[in-house]
């Protein structure tokens, strides 16, 4: 008896020790990310982005995604279940001239793509993955 009731004990903390973890993880993708990664163009990344570099917000309070894509700027609904997330929801975007090439483009088309991410490096770089591919990655300012 005793030992089960040692079992049933162990268990509940490993439980609530998982259910934290994870809720920290969730955390971490809070604040604001710079993009230093992106895949598919030709053109090399300082070539996409020569005068700034794309942003990323979240705030996960409120459920918001927020950020800048070179040039433009965009807020909308953040959808994120576990690592899973999604940007194909409608957002708002300005509508300034942007004389920085295609950096824009591929950031808006990739961005709509990711439907996964991870935190590594101790949280100090966020990984957006389509499918099994990475396909941005970014760094926590």
């Amino acid at each position: 008896m005793v030992k089960n009731i040692l079992a049933l004990v162990f268990l509940g903390v490993v439980l609530v020790s998982c259910k934290c973890k994870k809720a920290d993880t969730a955390n971490t993708l809070e604040g604001t990310w710079e993009l230093n990664y992106i895949t598919g163009p030709r053109i090399a990344f300082d070539g996409l982005y020569p005068n700034k570099k794309p942003t990323i917000n979240f705030d996960l309070k409120e459920s918001r995604v927020s950020g800048n894509t070179s040039c433009n700027s965009f807020t909308g609904k953040l959808s994120v279940d576990g690592n899973k997330i999604d940007f194909t929801q409608p957002m708002a975007l300005t509508k300034m001239m942007c004389l920085d090439g295609q950096g824009e483009q591929v950031f808006i088309n990739t961005l709509q793509k990711v439907n996964t991410y991870s935190i590594t490096d101790g949280g100090k770089t966020l990984n957006f993955i389509s499918g099994d591919i990475a396909t941005m990655r970014f760094t926590k300012k």
